[in-house]
């Protein structure tokens, strides 16, 4: 995008319009993170990438989460260096290795003067009051990190490679990780890469657990979604474009001071209340359609996660009825089987056998021994995926079923029924968490849930 002088103070004052800042964590509970992770560390080393600029002029950034998680850090093209403590080793005959202390370096690219012009004033490491803003020990620039990692992977005169050459961890997916360990291993004089072990395996088990901090945010972002779902309930009707649905709900939680939906909104009605990840909202809803809206919003970078299925018409047929009550009813099955502790949330493959821990396979229990399909088959065939996730930073948060669950885990709670031959797919989602006393909190428990509520909130009650 091209403009001209005169139109630039016309656009910054336009950005300078800007949505309320985000609720960030104290820089005390970043610098634990960071500190916890290093504990998962065997004494290595860790670094993490900030998301690049986006592509497009001006399009929405979003941070990378692990990087935020870690640093709070909300501008792009960072990156984060975490280096564990280590002993002090060997002895007189085969030399000793010093013992190193825990450090941790955020490295800032080179300001660009003119884009500040757009953007506004970007912090780099010349800011005396970098590290303090930061909430860092130390802030260098970028061009140093690969330095860095030579210094503490190098060993002394007797040992060619420091103990920390074979123990760094990054993202292996991400590509200025890669680019950065064959840079690292070209400095070394390697003639073979050097490994980098996956740090998002420990990062995901620590992110797991929410503290009060993070469960306010992810409470703010149920209450902005559930009013979302609310009014979306109440403008509903038929010969209406699903497009105008999605439209109201994202005004919405704007409106509400979040910064973007938490995925894709997913607005299906009629024959696409089957299809799981629909997201074309392009289909004008009519009279006799279920409609399931999935949909949530991003509060400070914390995600919300809910789904409701609604009569199009404003009521329910008397097997739309049928299906959302055992739907809800499976819901209601998998709240009642939890125990703090014991219980995870299961995979499709837990459904059968001996474990009995599985809240999927409560959920599943209930649909399968609950009504019928057209040929008068059990219904279990047609819950068709899991029945919940981790929800945090990422609105699917990483967590493997076999987790078990405890104070400060969040997860959602999703059974549905899909049936295409009936055009009828019925979906109910909430997030919960488990509170410090082991019990299941429903953070999304002011939205209608039996279908005498969602009839009721249609009518405008």
């Amino acid at each position: 995008m091209r403009c001209s002088s005169l139109l630039l103070p016309a656009l910054l004052g336009l950005f300078s319009l800007a949505a309320p800042a985000l609720e960030k964590p104290s820089a005390e509970e970043l610098h634990a993170r960071r500190v916890a992770l290093a504990s998962k560390l065997n004494g290595g080393v860790a670094m993490f990438f900030a998301a690049e600029e986006p592509l497009l002029d001006f399009t929405p950034f979003r941070q990378d989460s692990s990087f935020y998680y870690l640093t709070g850090w909300t501008e792009p093209g960072a990156a984060l260096l975490i280096e564990a403590a280590l002993p002090e080793a060997g002895n007189a005959t085969t030399g000793v290795q010093p013992a190193e202390a825990y450090r941790e370096i955020l490295f800032l690219p080179t300001r660009n003067l003119r884009m500040e012009g757009y953007t506004g004033r970007k912090l780099d490491n010349t800011d005396p009051n970098a590290a303090k803003a930061a909430g860092v020990d130390e802030v260098r620039p970028m061009s140093q990190l690969v330095a860095e990692l030579d210094r503490v992977t190098h060993g002394d005169v007797q040992h060619n490679y420091g103990r920390r050459a074979g123990l760094i961890y990054g993202d292996p997916t991400v590509p200025q990780a890669t680019a950065t360990m064959t840079l690292l291993s070209q400095s070394l004089g390697m003639g073979t890469t050097l490994p980098l072990h996956d740090v998002l395996s420990p990062l995901m088990l620590e992110r797991q657990t929410k503290s009060a901090f993070e469960l306010g945010l992810l409470q703010k972002a149920a209450d902005a979604s559930v009013a979302a779902h609310r009014e979306a309930m109440k403008n509903i009707k038929p010969n209406l474009g699903e497009n105008v649905i999605e439209g109201q709900f994202y005004a919405k939680v704007r409106a509400q001071g979040c910064e973007r939906t938490s995925y894709a909104s997913i607005v299906g009605s009629g024959p696409f209340s089957t299809q799981l990840h629909y997201s074309d909202d392009n289909r004008v809803m009519r009279k006799g359609d279920l409609v399931v809206i999935d949909a949530g919003c991003e509060y400070s970078m914390y995600a919300a996660d809910i789904t409701r299925t609604m009569p199009v018409d404003g009521h329910f047929t008397a097997r739309q009825r049928e299906i959302y009550n055992i739907v809800l009813g499976a819901q209601q099955a998998a709240q009642a089987a939890f125990v703090s502790g014991k219980s995870t949330p299961g995979t499709l493959a837990q459904r059968t056998g001996p474990d009995n821990t599985s809240l999927d396979r409560a959920a599943f229990e209930y649909i399968n021994t609950h009504g019928k399909d057209l040929n008068g088959e059990p219904l279990g065939k047609y819950f068709i995926h899991g029945l919940g996730h981790s929800v945090g930073i990422d609105v699917h948060d990483g967590m493997l079923g076999a987790k078990v669950l405890g104070p400060g885990d969040v997860i959602t709670i999703e059974p549905g029924i899909y049936i295409p031959e009936e055009n009828l797919g019925v979906r109910i989602e909430d997030t919960f968490y488990v509170d410090a006393n082991g019990k299941l909190v429903n953070m999304s428990a002011n939205l209608p849930h039996t279908p005498e509520e969602v009839e009721a909130a249609m009518r405008g009650k």
